[in-house]
């Protein structure tokens, strides 16, 4: 039976890239043996399948059924060992566990004084790339040598190796409880995204305040300045405070900026806390910074400083594009956008077994609301199809919320309102499941139920009295967030004043740049 990368080994095999599968190669052309054999024999076989075919495993190598979860499990092994031998040089955790193990073996055959010095050596270049748990376990191997043999080190060891124990103890202690809560938060804006009344907003800030551990802010280094800025970002998005967003993102960005070779250790913080300070700006409608923000980002895709592999790949390709098509929508720049969109799905084509459903659900949304801009409305409701009718995605409930009211407005809009009635209950039903009925909403649903009972020469009147209705929302607290999703008011406008709403959009760009 055919299975598509359902198979961990196959999915591993097919992740490799040349110069790996040759590093591979070379790798097991050292080992010997039969088994070895199987194994390399299996390699090549996945590697040139398109799916996993088990079938095909044991009709073409001398594999048995009993022999291949053994031999598949050896495989494995064997394709990790010849990756870490490949990147060690690479990466600077897997040097210093590396160098953490030859200490160890030094260890055990009694070689202490090599040992303790290879550790010594270890625990420096530790501290200095803020690797703080490995140099946590270097002090304990430290210890259990330094206290089951008299090794003379060095004067009032045990004193420094105390001292030093206390030190890294209480910083991983803070950061620990630092990353704990930056986890939390981003895990309830992943599950629920922005605060949806006063209620929720003084739940999310006596929860982050009761977590938040007491610190002195001079004593924190680099690692637990991160996470410290991390957990304020996402309390901050969840509580729509933008300004503070830019703030904390500026903050990270800058982190990096000033201990700069920590970007090649740390990439991934590094692209995430640029792409959060476009997104912060993004929210703020600070269109000038945005854009020269965004050309930078760009440049620092390419630095040399960032390793290029698959998951820095894909995470470069997901931020970079997110913020094209926000800079798009924050120009009104919706139209010719299909050259933009081809980029996209090339791109979601290669890295879709490293994109999570949850981002790639975002990418449709920006997509969707890319076409709707251009009033391609029919290309909108197939990107949003691929969000409404996702069964499996549980996070984000505002995104799928939005996603079945831009639904109703583009079936609406592209003529397609013969069985909008459905729609709309299914979408009542929908929001009311989801506890995200609010004004905006009602006013929307309510809109689009009456519009069949209007007369044509009442049209207009109606969209601006909604226009109208809905702007008084616009700066509330916990009402605009609707406007995040969807550009309501420039829609309602287009439609009373018989202009795209890209017209729209453009205009307003322009007139806030006349008055900044």
């Amino acid at each position: 039976m055919l299975k598509e990368f359902s198979d961990p080994l196959f999915s591993l095999v097919q992740s490799l890239s040349a110069s790996e599968k040759r590093q591979f190669s070379l790798y097991a052309g050292r080992l010997g043996g039969k088994s070895e054999r199987k194994f390399e024999h299996l390699f090549k076989l996945l590697s040139k399948q398109k799916y996993y075919d088990e079938a095909e495993i044991l009709s073409k190598t001398s594999i048995t059924k009993q022999q291949l979860s053994n031999v598949k499990a050896h495989l494995y092994k064997q394709i990790l060992t010849s990756l870490r031998l490949h990147t060690s040089q690479q990466s600077i955790p897997l040097q210093l566990r590396e160098q953490y193990d030859f200490a160890y073996i030094l260890y055990r055959k009694g070689l202490y004084k090599q040992a303790l010095k290879l550790l010594d050596k270890t625990k420096t270049t530790a501290i200095e790339y803020e690797e703080k748990t490995i140099a946590f376990e270097v002090l304990d191997l430290e210890k259990i040598i330094e206290s089951q043999y008299i090794t003379r080190s060095s004067e009032n060891r045990a004193d420094q190796l105390v001292s030093q124990t206390e030190e890294l103890s209480f910083l991983n202690v803070i950061a620990g409880k630092l990353s704990n809560l930056s986890l939390q938060l981003y895990n309830i804006f992943l599950k629920m995204g922005y605060a949806r009344t006063e209620e929720e907003a003084k739940q999310i800030t006596n929860f982050f305040e009761e977590n938040l551990p007491d610190y002195d802010y001079a004593q924190l280094s680099f690692r637990e300045k991160l996470w410290l800025y991390q957990a304020y970002l996402w309390y901050s998005f969840i509580t729509q405070d933008f300004l503070s967003c830019y703030r904390y993102a500026s903050k990270w960005v800058d982190l990096f900026q000033q201990n700069s070779a920590l970007i090649h250790v740390h990439p991934v913080f590094y692209l995430k806390g640029n792409h959060y300070l476009l997104e912060s700006l993004f929210y703020l409608n600070s269109v000038d910074l945005f854009e020269q923000v965004l050309i930078k980002f760009e440049e620092n895709i390419e630095d040399k400083r960032i390793p290029k592999d698959e998951n820095i790949s894909a995470l470069s390709f997901m931020y970079l594009y997110f913020n094209k098509l926000n800079l798009r929508f924050m120009k009104g720049e919706f139209a010719d956008g299909d050259a933009l969109v081809d980029e996209i799905i090339n791109g979601i084509k290669v890295y879709q077994h490293t994109l999570d459903e949850h981002h790639l659900m975002v990418l449709y949304y920006k997509i969707a609301s890319l076409y709707f801009g251009d009033g391609n409305y029919k290309k909108c409701i197939d990107y949003l199809q691929k969000i409404i009718q996702n069964k499996s995605l549980e996070m984000r409930e505002d995104l799928m919320c939005f996603s079945r009211i831009l639904n109703l407005v583009a079936h609406y809009e592209a003529g397609l309102d013969y069985h909008l009635d459905r729609l709309i209950r299914s979408t009542y039903r929908f929001l009311i499941k989801m506890n995200d009925l609010h004004e905006v909403q009602k006013e929307m649903i309510k809109f689009l139920r009456d519009l069949p009972k209007v007369y044509p020469s009442d049209i207009k009147a109606e969209f601006k009295k909604l226009r109208d209705r809905l702007k008084v929302y616009e700066e509330h607290p916990f009402e605009r967030r609707a406007f995040l999703y969807l550009d309501i008011i420039s829609w309602l406008e287009s439609n009373y004043e018989n202009r795209p709403v890209a017209e729209i959009v453009k205009e307003k760009f322009r007139e806030q740049k006349r008055f900044v």
